[in-house]
């Protein structure tokens, strides 16, 4: 069947016969080939409204994928110091001067949660680095595992108490190679900050590492919970240093605290020999006088003209040693592990 009738109109159909009275012009579709027509648009409609729903549909995903990893990016800014997170909030921008925390530690049943409470403090504090040196001849691998997961910038050294220390009768000049290695580590590897020894059995408000943060040579401030006085403060008087309030001042010419004081870095190495002495309960008063030319009126009278207790010694009750596990008893079971972490 054919699919168009076509008539001609005028002289030109007369002269071409009978036949062609039937043709038409212009063309006409057959009602078939209207059908055929209509259904190639709604093909044609079909197509198209697939494909825009197909870009809706990629737009869409992609306005998901983007809103996705920026949820992942504010997650993860969230969580609270990951290690990517940390090593950017402990790297010290140009104007911010890196605070340099000495910890000596060694191996007792306190030791990781002495170390733990005071990583939760240090990984609040920007621009910090903490050297965590152990009474040890090497690393202890639960200190190094703990260092690890805090996030913080850390080095982990080790300097054991020479042996001339342990045979010497009486109390042990105990922390004082460990800080001594901190001194030399800084020596070798910073030209600008500020030091402190912080040992890990204190309890620090975050407040306290901006004024050491501030130090530009020697600054001082209370500690509390010392001895039968409570604490240990230089004495201030209209803004200026009157003397030392300590349980013990013996002749000392800093009766201070080891938590007490800060030193800058740019001080100490003008003064390649100052060190801590092996001398118990004259370790702070000799450093600081090895610190020299520096006198007491010198000092920089932090925390509010030290009227504010940033430090405590919160010592922690003395544990025995737990009883050792019976293995043949708990071989397959978590006591192996968690044996481990407890001494």
């Amino acid at each position: 069947m054919a699919y168009w009738d076509i008539q001609v109109y005028g002289t030109a159909a007369e002269s071409c016969g009978d036949n062609l009275k039937n043709w038409s012009l212009p063309l006409r579709l057959q009602p078939h080939a209207r059908r055929l027509l209509t259904a190639c648009w709604l093909l044609a409609a079909v197509a198209l409204l697939l494909l825009l729903l197909g870009v809706f549909r990629s737009d869409y995903a992609s306005q998901r994928r983007a809103a996705a990893l920026q949820r992942c990016s504010r997650a993860a800014v969230a969580l609270a110091f990951t290690a990517d997170r940390c090593q950017l909030l402990h790297s010290a921008p140009p104007q911010q001067r890196t605070v340099y925390v000495i910890t000596p530690t060694y191996r007792r049943p306190e030791q990781l949660a002495e170390l733990t409470r005071l990583a939760q403090t240090l990984m609040h504090v920007p621009a910090l680095h903490w050297l965590v040196v152990e009474d040890a001849a090497r690393t202890t691998p639960a200190v190094a595992e703990l260092l690890a997961r805090t996030g913080v910038r850390y080095d982990h050294l080790v300097a054991p108490m020479p042996e001339e220390c342990n045979i010497l009768p009486g109390s042990k000049p105990r922390g004082v190679p460990q800080r001594n290695r901190g001194l030399q580590w800084i020596r070798a590897n910073a030209s600008r900050g500020v030091l402190y020894f912080a040992d890990d059995d204190n309890s620090y408000d975050i407040r306290l590492f901006e004024e050491v943060r501030s130090t530009e040579r020697v600054a001082m401030w209370p500690v509390g919970l010392i001895g039968s006085y409570g604490i240990s403060t230089p004495v201030v008087v209209d803004g200026r240093l009157a003397g030392f309030y300590d349980g013990w001042i013996s002749e000392r010419k800093f009766p201070v605290d080891m938590a007490g004081f800060a030193v800058s870095v740019e001080f100490l190495l003008q003064r390649p020999n100052a060190f801590m002495p092996y001398e118990t309960g004259f370790e702070e008063d000799g450093f600081l006088k090895s610190l020299a030319p520096f006198e007491p009126n010198e000092i920089e009278l932090k925390a509010n003209n030290c009227s504010k207790v940033l430090v405590w010694h919160t010592q922690t009750k003395k544990n025995e040693p737990s009883a050792p596990l019976d293995i043949k008893k708990y071989n397959n079971t978590n006591l192996v592990l968690l044996k481990k972490q407890i001494v």
